[in-house]
């Protein structure tokens, strides 16, 4: 993907939409893209009061900064909001789109919560909202583009990429496991912690099939920033999770195992901005293209990611 350039009086020449980019590795990556690419207006999907907190963060940087309001745990609120941005680049109110980030994510204390719609809700959130925006702005990206969808080591399930803390998923089918109580033991910790692992390998498969479908000069990567202290991402995962990411993880923070948000965005904003070369369909760890797990790689499950996926979305 190519760096927009600004025109002499500085209009954006592309437009970004984003998730996740509130808080954490998200906002850092966010500042950066607007730093290193002045060409960009960058969209913010988020909540009405996350962006509030945000948007002057990032206008610190670039005047070239919007946001439209979006509940990721409700289908009805992404499609609207996909099709508010699809409108603006229509009506040209907005500059060709350039490039999605799907960063937003949640990792729950248990497999019992449900979305509006009767999801479970770290399904819903880290897969399904993903493939719903994909899915009305993919039309929209103008070549060369770049989606980057952020996902995690744990989808590996081992104590080498994950340090035991995560259970290995467990894929069943998507109509399953988009059900509150699919994985064993619903209501523990240990549930929700499989749940996150589990819609992480959801969204490596959904970029694998997203390769397959979109044109030449639109590509589609996935990215594991590693662990990183001060995501937020632990408030709600219940057990010892928040003091481990609260009082252990920022010791560790002196180590080459644990990113801090400011430089896992940057890594981020590089693969967003193609600095770190990836093919489409590739996984990013940190900073390098890489295999993610043998598991992730299974062409018929993808496509039954797939189809349940454009069926939900249909409904």
């Amino acid at each position: 993907m190519s760096t927009p350039t600004s025109t002499p009086t500085g209009t954006p020449t592309g437009t970004t939409a984003m998730t996740g980019a509130t808080g954490g590795l998200g906002l850092h990556a966010a500042r950066e893209l607007l730093r290193r690419a002045p060409g960009t207006h960058l969209v913010v999907l988020a909540r009405a009061s996350s962006a509030a907190r945000a948007l002057p963060l990032l206008r610190e940087v670039s005047p070239h900064v919007s946001a439209v309001p979006v509940d990721l745990a409700s289908t009805a609120d992404v499609a609207a909001a996909a099709d508010r941005v699809a409108g603006l680049l229509d009506a040209g109110d907005l500059p060709p789109l350039r490039g999605v980030v799907c960063n937003a994510g949640v990792h729950l204390d248990s497999a019992l919560h449900a979305t509006v719609d009767g999801h479970e809700t770290t399904f819903a959130v880290n897969v399904l909202s993903t493939h719903l925006l994909l899915r009305r702005l993919s039309t929209r990206l103008r070549a060369p583009a770049r989606v980057v969808v952020t996902v995690s080591d744990a989808h590996f399930g081992d104590v080498r990429h994950a340090g035991g803390v995560f259970p290995r998923p467990r894929w069943t089918t998507p109509e399953a496991l988009a059900r509150p109580g699919g994985h064993p033991r619903p209501g523990s910790v240990r549930a929700g912690r499989r749940a996150y692992a589990t819609s992480k390998l959801g969204g490596i498969h959904l970029v694998h099939e997203w390769a397959r479908r979109l044109p030449a000069g639109v590509d589609v990567v996935a990215h594991n920033p590693g662990l990183v202290v001060g995501t937020g991402l632990a408030r709600s995962a219940g057990g010892a999770a928040e003091l481990v990411m609260g009082r252990v993880v920022p010791v560790l923070a002196r180590t080459p195992l644990v990113r801090t948000p400011g430089v896992a965005g940057r890594e981020l904003a590089d693969v967003v901005l193609g600095s770190t070369p990836a093919p489409t369909g590739s996984y990013v760890h940190r900073a390098r293209v890489a295999p993610s797990s043998r598991e992730s790689y299974d062409p018929a499950r993808e496509a039954e990611l797939w189809t349940w996926l454009e069926a939900a979305a249909s409904r």
